[in-house]
């Protein structure tokens, strides 16, 4: 994992077109500090959109890996079953 680009809040303030164009061309997060702290991620959409997708499919995992461990959900028999019947036009 690369490190982030870390830049003082008063360059975002002098610069910010052009910092916004570097994040869109880098796809890179860029953390914007305050006083000397870092206060925000800024992310291109692009960048974003696919981090909360990757977020939602782990959660989707996690969901089904507690379902497994307690017993719910359904088998893979019974998916394959379904998803049969759904491509023949049985369903």
């Amino acid at each position: 994992m690369r490190i982030p680009q870390i830049i003082p809040i008063t360059d975002l303030r002098q610069g910010a077109a052009s910092v916004l164009q570097q994040v869109r061309e880098s796809d890179e997060p860029l953390v914007i500090t305050q006083r000397g702290r870092p206060a925000v991620v800024l992310l291109s959409i692009e960048a974003y959109e696919k981090s909360d997708r990757s977020r939602r499919q782990l959660l989707l995992l996690a969901q089904g890996e507690k379902e497994i461990l307690t017993g719910e959900g359904y088998s893979l028999e019974s998916v394959m079953k379904e998803a049969d019947q759904i491509l023949n036009g049985e369903h």
